[in-house]
């Protein structure tokens, strides 16, 4: 009796202790685990700063480097290497905004967004999907560390631009009175103060020497990139309306020979602007606006034409979408470039918000992000779409527009296979739409 009693002790007591030996496993595993996620937390808190501090400190760094950008748009820069070294801060400002930007209009409140959904259900079902208008945690992480790495370089950046500053006060003002930046950048060219500057001290400079050649300045660069706009903006230039007696203005369909041989007179001319000025040797400025290829034959015909009726001093300015012009330049060739994404919206935001702070309208400023992404870098659309919604300041309208581009762009997408700006941009049409009539549709198009 006494045998198998104690045998029946010991087989319990033997599983007791291998169910207390399991325990114990267990409970080391789960201390080790909270003990590695509390020190990989604590890890993480320290090596990472914070969101609102590093948000601070790049508001901080973006306001002393729109400080020296805004006072150099407001100055006649000559020097080149001054110029591009403002790009190069102009360039990382606009990143730095974009990066700000995303990380505060893109992160909306989910209760915020909720509610927008349930009060206007028509509008936001056709705006985006729930999960559009919210940014996961990971997505969160990787914006934070954007926003460390852009405050670094603006940093070095302002840095490196001491002497840039200095350097700044020995140039002369263009504007005298105070102004708002949006209604300095409807009147001037957008991100091509330095391209703006090259093409003026060509158009500026003198030969010392006596030389006889007819200097030649190509301009290059995509349909709807701004080559018109730059040499447009650049004639309206004081110095340069000086400096010519007369400016002309060609197209290459205007190189017929009658025409060449009567350059002087005018060469049936697409528009002339007669300057009055103190100059008296009748400086020349020929504006050739190319459309399509112009073979060698024509140029040559074109250009000792102008050699042999245009005075000393005179230039030659042509633009093209063809890269096949630069071999007729006497100088290096200016090529042109879309702007950045970046720097579009800070252009659009600017336009659209006006003398308001953004940051104010958190919910417009995040509809305003979503509509300049459609534009496409469109300083048409740019100057239209921000124009029309600073002058219809509500959000109920705010989702109208941009429900009424998607459905737009998507429309026009499922029927041709592209965004109807990128058909305009090949001298194609493309078939848009009314907001206010919906069903009707109408034809534009673009001769490039």
């Amino acid at each position: 009796m006494c045998y198998p009693y104690s045998l029946m002790l010991s087989v319990v007591f033997r599983r007791s202790e291998r169910e207390g030996l399991q325990m114990d496993n267990f409970l080391s595993a789960v201390l080790g685990e909270l003990t590695n996620r509390s020190i990989n937390f604590i890890i993480n808190k320290c090596s990472k700063p914070p969101a609102l501090p590093v948000e601070d400190s790049l508001q901080r760094a973006l306001l002393r480097a729109q400080v020296i950008v805004d006072e150099a748009m407001g100055r006649h820069i000559t020097n080149r290497a001054m110029l591009q070294q403002l790009d190069l801060l102009r360039n990382t400002m606009h990143r730095g905004f974009y990066t700000l930007d995303t990380f505060r209009y893109q992160s909306q409140d989910k209760e915020e967004t909720e509610d927008q959904i349930v009060s206007h259900p028509s509008l936001f079902s056709k705006i985006s999907s729930f999960k559009d208008f919210r940014l996961s945690s990971g997505t969160s992480t990787r914006i934070l560390e954007e926003m460390q790495a852009m405050l670094d370089c603006l940093n070095f950046r302002i840095l490196d631009s001491k002497e840039l500053v200095l350097f700044l006060a020995s140039y002369p003002c263009m504007y005298r009175e105070p102004y708002s930046m949006y209604l300095l950048l409807s009147k001037c060219m957008f991100g091509r103060q330095m391209e703006t500057q090259l093409v003026i001290n060509f158009l500026l400079h003198r030969h010392t020497c006596g030389t006889e050649e007819l200097e030649v300045l190509p301009i290059v660069g995509p349909s709807k990139v701004g080559k018109s706009t730059l040499v447009a903006h650049v004639c309206k230039d004081v110095r340069v309306r000086d400096h010519f007696s007369e400016i002309l203005f060609l197209h290459n369909h205007d190189f017929t020979d009658d025409e060449l041989a009567t350059l002087r007179e005018g060469c049936a001319m697409k528009d002339q602007s007669r300057v009055s000025s103190s100059n008296k040797d009748g400086r020349l400025l020929v504006v050739v606006e190319l459309i399509g290829d112009l073979n060698e034959d024509a140029w040559n015909r074109l250009y000792s034409a102008s050699k042999w009726s245009m005075q000393s001093g005179s230039k030659i300015i042509v633009t093209s979408r063809s890269h096949k012009i630069i071999k007729f330049g006497t100088t290096r060739a200016l090529t042109l470039r879309y702007l950045s994404h970046e720097a579009y919206w800070y252009f659009f935001k600017t336009l659209t918000f006006g003398s308001m702070d953004p940051k104010m309208h958190p919910r417009h400023a995040h509809l305003a992000m979503e509509i300049a992404r459609m534009q496409k870098g469109s300083l048409i659309g740019a100057n239209v779409t921000g124009r029309l919604l600073r002058d219809n300041f509500d959000i109920h309208f705010w989702c109208k527009v941009l429900a009424f581009l998607r459905g737009l762009i998507q429309k026009h997408v499922s029927k041709f296979g592209e965004h109807p700006l990128d058909l305009m941009n090949q001298s194609r049409p493309a078939q848009l739409g009314r907001m206010a009539t919906p069903s009707e549709d109408f034809l534009i198009y673009f001769q490039c």
